[in-house]
């Protein structure tokens, strides 16, 4: 199957110009001949056309992305295979990559990066409630159009609940440098994998740089496990600060819970004027006050109810002076071990309390 413009797909989808080009694929845009519209098809690369292994995560590609319908992610429309090779036709984003905008501009203000970065986050969450780990969440693969929404695209190595392994052991699949340090150590694949990898991106738009790095792309990935997180140029504000530091805490637990969470989280500072939410969770309302109670004149029935209660109270108090008197007698006497001693009696009590 040749890859080329004017090349078309199952007789339905034009090619028309070529998009990118990625480790499996090539997207191009391309023409819905049936419907009229413009779509994007990503299509196995000319020199992977027969190999079954490159086939076969293509279709776990399509199979995972189906399973996920959100307003931030790119919507996989049809899914074909022809001539030992395969595609998938997407929606058509006309957006600019992440990658591109951080190229142009070096750094974003957080008013300018939280939003875009809260999408993404939405995305996630409806991909994690799918059972869908994205493995490979970076700027490339996330578009921002002119009005501010953004799409998480591309998910060419993603994971799914089930999905039989398509890696050889000890293989890490995704991009070292957005790689959480569980996956670099070999750990499986965790929505909080994708949390950490928005930090990573969080970081690099903020500080125009990227936390870890190093010669090669092993030496870059062992240093999300074992480098300390280099501090944020001064002029982030604390509480931002805070939260690029929480999602890329080395270790998963101590990430935010989830996707939603740190999306509501990214919106608390925008609205707050980057003010940082205490927690996650709304805090509780100061108990209501007590009314104002003021003296009425007893009646008879409640004088009545008062002097019974008094009896009971009485016979309690006379019940309680004999039973404190008889255990007293009880407590003095001689029905104890003759064995025990008071230093035995108090090492009792002290392991009783331990």
């Amino acid at each position: 199957m040749a890859i080329r413009a004017g090349h078309l797909l199952r007789e339905r989808y034009e090619l028309t110009d070529r998009i990118a080009v990625g480790g499996m694929g090539e997207v191009w845009r391309a023409r819905d001949l049936l419907l009229g519209r413009t779509v994007a098809a990503k299509v196995l690369r000319e020199d992977l056309l027969g190999d079954a292994a490159s086939l076969a995560r293509l279709r776990a590609e399509a199979r995972n992305a189906s399973g996920v319908v959100h307003p931030n992610v790119a919507v996989l429309l049809d899914y074909g295979e022809q001539d030992g090779g395969g595609f998938l036709v997407m929606e058509y984003v006309p957006g600019e990559p992440l990658s591109q905008v951080l190229g142009r501009e070096g750094t974003l203000s957080p008013a300018q990066l939280l939003p875009v970065l809260a999408q993404c986050a939405d995305g996630l969450h409806a991909a994690h409630q799918a059972g869908v780990v994205h493995r490979d969440v970076k700027p490339s693969n996330i578009l921002v159009m002119d009005d501010g929404t953004a799409k998480l695209t591309d998910f060419g190595i993603s994971l799914g609940a089930g999905q039989p392994a398509l890696t050889a052991a000890g293989m890490v699949m995704g991009t070292a440098q957005y790689l959480p340090p569980e996956l670099a150590m070999g750990r499986p694949a965790r929505p909080a994998g994708d949390v950490y990898a928005l930090g990573v991106i969080a970081y690099e738009a903020l500080a125009g740089r990227r936390p870890f790095t190093g010669p090669t792309q092993v030496d870059i990935a062992m240093a999300h496990v074992s480098t300390p997180l280099p501090p944020l140029p001064d002029d982030v504000p604390p509480p931002v600060r805070e939260l690029v530091t929480a999602l890329l805490a080395k270790d998963p637990a101590e990430r935010p819970p989830s996707a939603a969470a740190v999306a509501r989280w990214m919106r608390a500072l925008v609205a707050a004027d980057d003010a940082t939410p205490s927690a996650d969770v709304v805090p509780p309302s100061p108990p209501p006050s007590r009314p104002e109670r003021r003296w009425r004149r007893p009646t008879w029935a409640e004088l009545a109810a008062d002097r019974l209660w008094l009896t009971v109270v009485g016979a309690g108090l006379a019940l309680a002076a004999v039973l404190a008197l008889t255990l007293g007698t009880l407590a003095l006497g001689g029905d104890q071990p003759a064995s025990s001693s008071p230093e035995t009696r108090a090492e009792r009590l002290t392991v009783r309390n331990r």
